[in-house]
């Protein structure tokens, strides 16, 4: 019988989640938490043996303490419900989950540190070995962190499970790809003995087999993605988590199939409204183009300069939640820093500044 592991990541609670909020508006937060539950759902259903969480489970490193144990409390309904949970914090969290007494159950483990952990699954001795984010992530730096580590003696089944980025992974709308570096493991230095890599980070879904010569991997790289759109780079993505079979074939098992799952993902678009609009023609032009959109859409507006009278006005907080559904939300980027605006990480974390926001 095949190790059936759910693979999930970037689950980003807390994202757009204030405890006190001083507008009324719609908040994207919860669209992580329920999308974080349905990826769960097939564990609390007995589907699966073994889920691993490859890290930025939260999407700040000090958060609300309310705001963890809304993150925390989906897996721990797993560890009670009988299946293991192993997370390895990611580079949001600085490598270390915060509250960690709130995690205490003999069934969910997470690596505050490089270690191994070790238990019989499905008739099978499984080894994880979890390494939280870590700013040096090349073929060196690696191979030291895995020689100080206590390993397994045996296993039928090796998994290792990371939160950082492997030459040839592809993000957002332009297709950035990663290259080797400090911070990104070249394809030559993914290591053998394991029967995949998996990986949080990289919110876009996609499995590595070679590196960018076309030379193959020691391991495949398994990226879930994350749970939701967390910026606009990721609008044209698809969503999910990952269900994957293992069998004890070979010195350190074998993975023997691989399924996306999809999740509800919102849509997002962008619109830019042309340059030189005044405040009324641009509030009617907003309206027209919001009414063509899902009720639920993302949406983020990217006025062009030179700016018309009475502009800025109506990109403001108040204006925009004068216009827009109360289904959707909306943000205003500011078109005088947009030339030197940061544009986000490459992993798609929101980083983007904004002039003003409506129900988001």
């Amino acid at each position: 019988m095949p190790l059936r592991v759910l693979a999930l990541a970037d689950t980003h609670i807390g994202l757009d989640l204030p405890l006190r909020p001083r507008v009324q508006r719609r908040r994207r937060g919860d669209d992580f938490l329920a999308n974080m539950e349905r990826a769960l759902a097939p564990a609390l259903a007995g589907e699966v043996d073994l889920v691993l969480h490859g890290g930025d489970l939260l999407n700040r490193s000090r958060p609300p303490i309310e705001v963890a144990r809304r993150a925390y409390e989906p897996l721990l309904r797993v560890a009670r419900a009988g299946v293991p949970v192993l997370v390895v914090p990611g580079n949001h969290e600085r490598s270390q989950l915060p509250f960690p007494l709130l995690l205490a159950h003999r069934r969910l483990h997470v690596f505050a540190e490089p270690g191994s952990w070790v238990a019989d699954l499905a008739g099978l001795r499984v080894e994880v070995v979890g390494l939280p984010f870590a700013r040096r992530f090349d073929g060196r730096a690696l191979a030291a962190t895995l020689a100080r580590i206590d390993r397994a003696t045996r296993a039928d089944i090796r998994l290792l499970l990371v939160h950082q980025a492997v030459e040839g992974a592809r993000v957002g709308v332009h297709d950035f790809v990663f290259r080797p570096g400090r911070q990104t493991l070249a394809g030559r230095c993914v290591p053998g003995g394991f029967a995949a890599l998996l990986s949080g980070h990289i919110h876009r879904r996609q499995v590595l087999r070679a590196d960018l010569s076309g030379r193959p991997l020691a391991a495949p790289v398994i990226y879930p993605g994350s749970v939701e759109r967390t910026a606009f780079v990721e609008r044209l993505e698809t969503k999910g988590y990952v269900r994957a079979g293992f069998d004890g074939d070979g010195p350190a098992g074998r993975l023997r199939r691989l399924d996306f799952v999809d999740l509800p993902a919102r849509p997002m678009h962008v619109l830019a409204p042309p340059p030189a609009a005044d405040g009324p023609y641009l509030r009617r032009w907003l309206r027209g183009e919001l009414e063509q959109l899902a009720e639920d859409a993302v949406v983020q507006v990217r006025p062009q300069l030179p700016l018309g009278r009475g502009a800025r006005e109506a990109l403001s907080a108040a204006s925009l939640r004068s216009i827009t559904p109360e289904t959707m939300n909306v943000t205003a980027i500011d078109p005088v820093s947009s030339p030197r605006r940061r544009r986000g990480s490459p992993t798609g974390s929101p980083t983007s500044p904004r002039v003003s926001g409506a129900r988001g």
